[in-house]
């Protein structure tokens, strides 16, 4: 067996992750990155069920063993994808190479988990989420989602964002490295590409464009903010229902 195959059963079985996470601190484990870009070197393109990929990563079986639900409908996890049990995919949906998906997640219709993206345990993707992934360079940081974080129908998380733990992006939101959120709480711009705080609430939201002329055309831009951190009520309306995931 060539050592990337290794490395991708590793993965598959949760042994490893593309990214080593402790704490606040994430460093990229390149030499997962390094064997999925020799899977796809060595792979040699085939038909495989009506579709053309390389023989080295075509998408995953799965069994009752693994104690996963993917609902019929055309999803797809590709090799070296890991799903932990209890995570549900509604269709059609797709898990990329490396991304690594933790207990109790619900990835709902139309989402994309991108390759080497982390989800942590009890997250909600809703319907078209759109999660980043990265391959190369071979460094780069892919998207974290913390557990317990609840991503709204539409939203988009790209470029090695960091979504904390318990927070809450309402549909639409859209965060990468080049948009910087507007902290309402704090009355402050946090960084670009700042990772989101543990149980914040993010919701879309607009700002005029400078300078006289957009002025005049009263051009606004888009821009997240954080409107406030989880509550009462906010937690009430995001409660998981056990029999979905049982």
């Amino acid at each position: 067996m060539e050592n990337f195959e290794k490395i991708l059963d590793q993965l598959e079985s949760g042994e490893i992750r593309s990214v080593i996470i402790n704490g606040r601190d994430i460093q990229v484990n390149s030499l997962v990155k390094e064997a999925i870009l020799a899977a796809f070197r060595a792979g040699v393109t085939k038909e495989e069920n009506g579709f053309l990929e390389k023989h080295t990563l075509l998408p995953r079986k799965f069994s009752l063993e693994h104690k996963v639900r993917i609902v019929p409908g055309g999803s797809s996890i590709r090799r070296g994808a890991y799903l932990a049990p209890s995570v549900i995919v509604m269709p059609p949906s797709y898990v990329n190479v490396g991304a690594f998906v933790d207990e109790g997640t619900m990835v709902d219709s139309h989402v994309l988990v991108g390759s080497c993206a982390q989800i942590g345990k009890r997250v909600h993707l809703s319907a078209a989420v759109q999660i980043g992934g990265v391959l190369e360079p071979v460094g780069a940081v892919p998207v974290v989602v913390e557990d317990d974080a609840f991503i709204g129908a539409h939203s988009a998380v790209l470029e090695g964002v960091r979504v904390g733990r318990g927070a809450v992006l309402a549909p639409g939101v859209i965060l990468s490295k080049a948009i910087s959120v507007y902290d309402a709480v704090k009355g402050e711009v946090r960084a670009p590409g700042a990772a989101i705080p543990d149980y914040a609430v993010i919701i879309p939201g607009s700002r005029p464009v400078r300078g006289a002329w957009a002025g005049e055309q009263g051009l606004q831009q888009y821009c997240p903010i954080l409107i406030k951190y989880r509550d009462e009520k906010s937690n009430a309306s995001l409660v998981l229902e056990d029999a979905l995931r049982s």
